[in-house]
């Protein structure tokens, strides 16, 4: 009987410490990063509002997506939450929802690095509840930090706010970290949008940003990286953009790769001529090695969208760059989720492979945007 009357006095005591209030700031007030427009038809998705009705309802719907948009900014605060409302509250069968409709919260620690502190787990009490609810850390040391959320990878934001302690201080942080001054814009396919890292911060484009250390735009459209003319129009658009990555391979046939490389990229040569380009060839699937039909067909879609470089750099060898098809895995690893989609592994290797490539084009840009 003792027992339980004290069980029920701790119960009682615990039920009535009361959590301390949070402010909630909406994000719009501090700092967004990695994205391409400003005239989007929400705050957190990634095409013109304008090509609603210029593209196909697949990739609009697609590009409604948050993929790579993060939110930058600093606080004192002891405690860091996230609240947003999604979309949609999309469910895959082969991603984990962490990285579906999750965020990820990352920290500047020290002078150099980027390292990740939580991620929420996205939980509704129903599929027609949106609104997520999460804290992230609490029993930080009061301090001012720099921090980093990335948005969900396969689901939309309508909203989101950051939850921080009501008497603390938050700002859209400092500028020169995830530099404001430069943009890298990449376009591709789901592989690009981030399917299927296990969590927001893992997709090749939110990789590459912490380590180079600028903004890059993530226009990855899921089965819809198909080099449409109204996209590319679009990209050459975009003002402060320093380089372009191509990356559609995946989604396009071999015709395709034949019969619309060469214009794609030429109406962005054409448009913004100082910009350099990056071509990335598709990646050979880890079971290609063992089907005969694609281990033929893949290398053929290559061959043609390399065609077209070649013509491309023969007209004009300035400010274009290839890359070769990347390893998705090792012979001692796997790094994809179903022989096509990449997991958290896989894309560190897509990363790897593009970073010192696309830190030696930023380096020579640079120094001759430096000269008199």
């Amino acid at each position: 009987m003792a027992a339980m009357l004290l069980t029920a006095a701790f119960t009682a005591t615990a039920d009535d410490k009361k959590e301390e209030p949070w402010n909630y700031v909406d994000a719009q007030e501090l700092r967004v990063i990695n994205k391409g427009w400003d005239n989007t038809l929400r705050p957190y998705t990634r095409i013109p509002a304008n090509l609603k009705d210029s593209v196909r309802p697949d990739l609009w719907e697609r590009s409604q997506c948050s993929s790579g948009i993060g939110v930058r900014f600093a606080t004192d605060s002891k405690r860091i939450g996230v609240k947003y409302e999604l979309l949609w509250n999309t469910h895959m069968i082969h991603m984990a929802d962490t990285g579906l409709k999750g965020t990820d919260l990352y920290i500047f620690e020290g002078d150099s690095v980027w390292r990740h502190v939580n991620t929420n787990r996205p939980y509704t009490k129903s599929k027609e509840e949106k609104l997520v609810e999460s804290t992230y850390v609490s029993n930080l040391d009061g301090a001012m930090h720099e921090y980093m959320i990335y948005l969900p990878l396969y689901d939309g934001v309508e909203r989101l706010w950051v939850k921080v302690d009501s008497g603390a201080v938050i700002t859209p942080g400092r500028p020169e970290l995830i530099d404001r001054d430069t943009k890298i814009v990449t376009y591709g396919t789901s592989i690009l949008q981030g399917g299927c890292a296990s969590r927001t911060g893992m997709a090749a484009t939110n990789i590459l940003s912490r380590e180079l250390n600028c903004e890059v735009v993530n226009i990855g459209i899921s089965g819809e990286g198909k080099m449409d003319m109204c996209m590319a129009r679009a990209m050459a658009q975009i003002p402060d953009a320093d380089m372009y990555v191509l990356d559609p391979v995946p989604n396009c046939t071999e015709m395709m790769c034949d019969t619309l490389t060469y214009d794609f990229v030429r109406i962005l040569r054409d448009a913004r001529p100082d910009v350099p380009i990056v071509m990335v060839e598709g990646p050979i699937y880890p079971y290609a090695r063992y089907d005969s039909y694609f281990g033929n067909y893949l290398p053929r879609k290559n061959a043609a969208f390399r065609r077209n470089y070649e013509r491309l750099k023969a007209e004009r060898p300035e400010g274009l760059y290839y890359v070769d098809a990347i390893e998705l895995d090792g012979p001692e690893d796997d790094g994809t989720v179903d022989g096509i989609h990449l997991t958290d592994l896989g894309f560190r290797h897509y990363a790897n492979k593009l970073r010192p490539i696309l830190q030696q084009i930023l380096s020579k840009n640079h120094l001759q945007n430096a000269k008199p």
